[in-house]
């Protein structure tokens, strides 16, 4: 090595600085915003929104719970039909109107309480006929399972699926025009389809309410523990049809 070779030549050009791969300056230019990364926490009004849901839908799902085994040990009858839809979307209308409102809750625990008392003739139904109970057990940790894994994938991954509502929305209502004909016309294997076909759908609803969570599309804790709260009856009435057609087959 020369002398010559330890002096920086005049025609040598500056070697330019280099950002570090997670700085600022490296996320402005290579377009890695916190806003694309599955680990960024929650904003504080999703999380509490997220918080609050969570408790109002433990303490509706315990409620619910102890309704229907009520009705199971008791024996009610079934509302039917008519009452049922009524009894439902007369509820279901009125914590839409009164969702900012103090009477919201009092509502939620009366449509939930509602909903588990139409639950326990069905209940009642299933645990009669051979291996019910596992039937139902089966059917509840399943609808657990389903929930847990589901709502666990769009909190880590905060993916928006706000574009799945048109589908899941036209879906749904299809299940239930389809649901009420093979109710009325007694066609067991288009209710067994309808059940398929709605539990589907309410894994899918479940992923897109929690998004709209997260995302901070819903803002209302009532209103999205009525939509989970629903998602996660009918996922589990649906399964219980579904595992029910099974264990009779047998």
């Amino acid at each position: 090595m020369s002398l010559y070779d330890s002096y920086p030549r005049q025609d040598a050009k500056p070697v330019q600085a280099t950002a570090l791969p997670f700085s600022p300056e490296a996320q402005q230019q290579y377009g890695m915003h916190a806003s694309q990364s599955g680990s960024q926490a929650l904003a504080p009004s999703a999380s509490r929104v997220l918080r609050n849901t969570y408790a109002l839908l433990s303490m509706t799902l315990l409620f619910s719970a102890a309704v229907a085994a009520a009705g199971v040990a008791f024996k009610l009858p079934a509302p039917g039909l008519i009452i049922t839809l009524v009894a439902y979307f007369g509820l279901l209308f009125a914590i839409h109107k009164k969702q900012n409102s103090g009477v919201a809750v009092p509502l939620v625990f009366a449509l939930t309480g509602f909903m588990g008392y139409s639950l326990g003739p069905l209940l009642a139904k299933s645990l009669s006929l051979p291996g019910g109970a596992q039937t139902v057990m089966l059917a509840l940790a399943a609808t657990g399972a389903t929930f847990l894994a589901l709502s666990a994938w769009v909190l880590s991954s905060k993916r928006d699926l706000s574009f799945m509502g048109g589908f899941l929305f036209a879906g749904m209502v299809i299940a239930v025009l389809t649901g009420l004909a093979a109710a009325f016309l007694q066609i067991p294997a288009l209710s067994l389809a309808v059940s398929a076909m709605v539990a589907l759908l309410s894994a899918g609803l479940i992923m897109f309410e929690t998004s709209r969570i997260v995302n901070g599309g819903e803002t209302n804790y009532v209103l999205a523990t009525v939509s989970l709260f629903v998602s996660i009856f009918n996922l589990f009435t649906s399964l219980l049809s579904l595992f029910g057609f099974g264990s009779s087959d047998d």
